[in-house]
Order: C-alpha cells, then sequence, then structure tokens
C-alpha cells in the first residue's frame, strides 16, 4: 500500500505539470524534486545539479546530437528522389507493386537516420505524389508508410535505443547489432501484408509500369550507391569493431555533408538549418534524459523500484506473463507520451523488474523498441500519424485506420521476438566490438 501511494503521489505531481504545459524534461524534474524533499534530508539542489551534469557529460551521449544532424543534413537532400529513382524498377515486378518503395525505401534511410519522423519525412514526400499518381489504394500508401517510418527506430543508428542504452549503461554498439535482424524481419512483414493485399484487395487497381530491362534497373540503380556506401561506412564501421557508435556517428555526419555536397543541396541555408534543427532535437532529449536521471535518483530514496521488483516476484508471474503485463502498459502509456519519454520514465522502475526476471537486457531494449513503434501509430499522440497529417491533409480517423494493421503486424513482431529471441542476441553475441 505505501508503494501504491508514493506511486499516486507522483503520478499527480507529474500530469499536474505536463497538464500546465511544463516541459517533459522540466516535469520530470519537478517530480522528482517533490520526491527528495519528502523522502530524503539531503540538500535537493545540490543533487539535482550533480545527477543533470552526469547525466548530460556521458560521452556516450556524444553519439546522439551527432545521429540526429547526420538525418537533419539528409533530409535536405536529394536522397528521396535518388532513392525512388533506384528502388522504383526493381519493387514493380512484385507483388504489391511501388507500394514496396515506402517500406524499402523507409528501411534504407532508417539505416542512416535513426528518427522515425525524418524517416516519414523524407520518405513520403517523393513516394506519396508518385504512388498517388499511379493509382494506389491510398489507405496502403498511407498505412504502409506510418508503419515503416518506425523502422528509424529500430534499425541502427536508433535514438531510442542510444536513449536506452545510456538509460541502463548497456553498450550502443550491442544495442544497434541487435536492432538489424528484427527490423529487417520487420520490414519483410510489411511487404508480405502488401503482397497479399495485392492479391486479395478489390481496391487494387495501380497503373502499370513500363518495361524495363536489367541493364535499365542496373543504370538506375546508381542513385542507391550514395546512400549505400554511407550506411556501410557507418554500420560496417562497428561491425568490423573500427569504430564505436559515436565514432561511427562522427563518420556518418562526415559522409552526409559530403553526399548533400556532391548532390548540390549543401549551402549556407542548408546547412544553417540542419545544424539548428539537430540541436533542437538534442536538447529536448538531453533536457529529458536529464530530468529522468534526477527522477531515477529520488525515486531510489523512496525505494519504489525495489518494492515493485520484491512485489512482481512476489506474484510469481512467468517471463512470458510479465513480458505481457509490459506490452499492455506500454502501449497505454504510448497513447499519451512521446518513445524516448516512455523509456527515460519507466526504467528507473522497470529495469529491477526485468533484472529480477533474468530477461536480457538487450533482447528488452529490442522488445521495447517494437512497443514504442506501436505507440508512433496509436492515437491520440501517435507523432507519425501527427506528420502525415501535414503532409496528405487526411483526417486523423483515416490514417489511424490505414495505420492500423501496422500495429497489428508490430504486435506479431513482438510474439515472434518472445518465441525466437536469437533474432536480437545472435548478432551482439557474435560480433567484434570496439568500446561502447
Amino acid at each position: 500500500m505505501e508503494n501504491l501511494g508514493i506511486i499516486s503521489l507522483f503520478l499527480f505531481v507529474l500530469f499536474l505539470l505536463l497538464g500546465t504545459g511544463v516541459w517533459i524534461g522540466l516535469a520530470l524534474m519537478g517530480v522528482a524534486w517533490v520526491g527528495m524533499e519528502l523522502f530524503t534530508t539531503r540538500p535537493v539542489g545540490d543533487v539535482m545539479l550533480t545527477t543533470v551534469w552526469s547525466a548530460s557529460s556521458s560521452w556516450t551521449l556524444a553519439a546522439l546530437p551527432m545521429f540526429i544532424w547526420m538525418g537533419e543534413i539528409l533530409y535536405r537532400s536529394r536522397l528521396s528522389e535518388d532513392m525512388f529513382r533506384g528502388l522504383a524498377p526493381w519493387m514493380a515486378r512484385l507483388p504489391g507493386g511501388l507500394v514496396h518503395t515506402n517500406i524499402v525505401g523507409c528501411t534504407v534511410f532508417a539505416a542512416v537516420s535513426g528518427s522515425s519522423a525524418a524517416t516519414l519525412t523524407t520518405v513520403g514526400k517523393m513516394s506519396i505524389p508518385e504512388l498517388r499518381k499511379r493509382n494506389y489504394p491510398e489507405n496502403m500508401i498511407i498505412g504502409t508508410l506510418a508503419g515503416a517510418a518506425t523502422l528509424g527506430l529500430m534499425i541502427p543508428p536508433s535514438l531510442t535505443l542510444i536513449v536506452y542504452g545510456v538509460t541502463i549503461n548497456e553498450s550502443i554498439s550491442k544495442l544497434f547489432f541487435a536492432g538489424i535482424m528484427p527490423g529487417l524481419i520487420l520490414a519483410l512483414l510489411f511487404m508480405t501484408y502488401v503482397a497479399l493485399m495485392s492479391k486479395f484487395s478489390s481496391k487494387w487497381n495501380p497503373e502499370p509500369e513500363p518495361y524495363m530491362s536489367f541493364s535499365q534497373k542496373l543504370a538506375n540503380s546508381r542513385f542507391l550507391l550514395p546512400v549505400i556506401i554511407l550506411i556501410l561506412v557507418v554500420i560496417g564501421s562497428m561491425y568490423a569493431g573500427l569504430a564505436t557508435a559515436t565514432e561511427a556517428a562522427a563518420f556518418g555526419v562526415i559522409g552526409s555533408l559530403v553526399l548533400a555536397a556532391v548532390q548540390g543541396s549543401l549551402n549556407r541555408r542548408t546547412f544553417t538549418e540542419s545544424l539548428m534543427g539537430a540541436t533542437r532535437t538534442s536538447a529536448m532529449i538531453a533536457l529529458i534524459l536529464a530530468g529522468a536521471a534526477f527522477l531515477s535518483l529520488s525515486m531510489g530514496f523512496t525505494g519504489l523500484p525495489r518494492g515493485l521488483a520484491d512485489l512482481i516476484a512476489q506474484l510469481e508471474l512467468s517471463k512470458f506473463e510479465l513480458l505481457m503485463a509490459l506490452l499492455v502498459f506500454y502501449i497505454i502509456l504510448g497513447m499519451f507520451l512521446d518513445g524516448i519519454s516512455s523509456v527515460v520514465l519507466t526504467m528507473a522502475v522497470v529495469e529491477p523488474m526485468i533484472r529480477q526476471a533474468g530477461i536480457d537486457l538487450i533482447w528488452f531494449g529490442i522488445f521495447i523498441v517494437v512497443v514504442v513503434e506501436m505507440a508512433q501509430i496509436t492515437p491520440p499522440i501517435g507523432f507519425n500519424l501527427f506528420v502525415l497529417q501535414g503532409m496528405t491533409d487526411h483526417e486523423m480517423t483515416f490514417i489511424a485506420r490505414a495505420a492500423l494493421p501496422m500495429f497489428f503486424i508490430m504486435v506479431l513482431m513482438v510474439f515472434i521476438l518472445i518465441a525466437v529471441p536469437e533474432i536480437a542476441t545472435w548478432l551482439p553475441d557474435n560480433i567484434r566490438q570496439t568500446g561502447r
């Protein structure tokens, strides 16, 4: 009962602050301040300053703004147009046709971005008008784009995985490798759904693409070379053990600047816009992380995380039952908070439960990212839904219905991960790595 009272107090203060429009990071600090004042005699100001500085000065965290900047630079380049021209000839003959360019394009861009929103806007600004022009079903265009864009949270370099790794002090490189195979399998599930819908949907009547010879397809593939080279530089340097995640991020920024310069899209304005965009996003995430670190310390003084872990142990839930409870919990939480906030807000309580249950923390990072992906397309706060509404002028209800099949595919992916955990653990267990 004591734990229930502490949880109720913290939630009341948190929602009170959020309801008044306070930034999430500052709201977390406010809740932590209340906890420190009530449950400890230590000077709160000194503790807060020390905790915020420690959370903000992590070398591992340096990868975050660089990966964000890389995505901002590429978003302002001609990458989306080149990707569509390179992918379309190969996708046209598949069951489902050019709708697959949404999924494959998002998968490719996710490997150089790390952001769901950047992936969505970059791929969508080119694919939506092209697919509409060819008379593909509108709900499939919108739904596949909403779902596939979430791969930016899974396939490295993933901002959510960086935040998760920093929060629980796990290797970022291991988490990146863990996300590769689940991300590709999820993309394959999306493509399978598109292929089935193309065979059984009565609304599927796109205009056929003109025939292209194999040599013509190869010639168009040259447009994919720059992004493939960038992926090899970023992911390949970590895979080969030549660079940490932070060093690979630096390579990625240099590579994206070179790519933008070669394409002729790098000038003073785009450089400044990309730098300021990355600064705003990085500052927001850093503030949330600092607030979460202070809240974790405050909750430690209450004994709440350990108390809840002991309570879960007494309930004698199996691993599967615990994961199902967390699945429902994060889906509900994702209706009101963005993914990164959901992760940092809950890890102080959830991590002891996971350790107590003997669940691999690397595997759980992938589990939680899949569930956070669902939050991106879940009303009322699903961020991808808002981005698509701005891009297409559709009603939110139409976009949410179009994305619903993608939500169920992600639920299926959760059960696949539970049934075959090696999907997430094999690569990080078998690849030589350098540092964090």
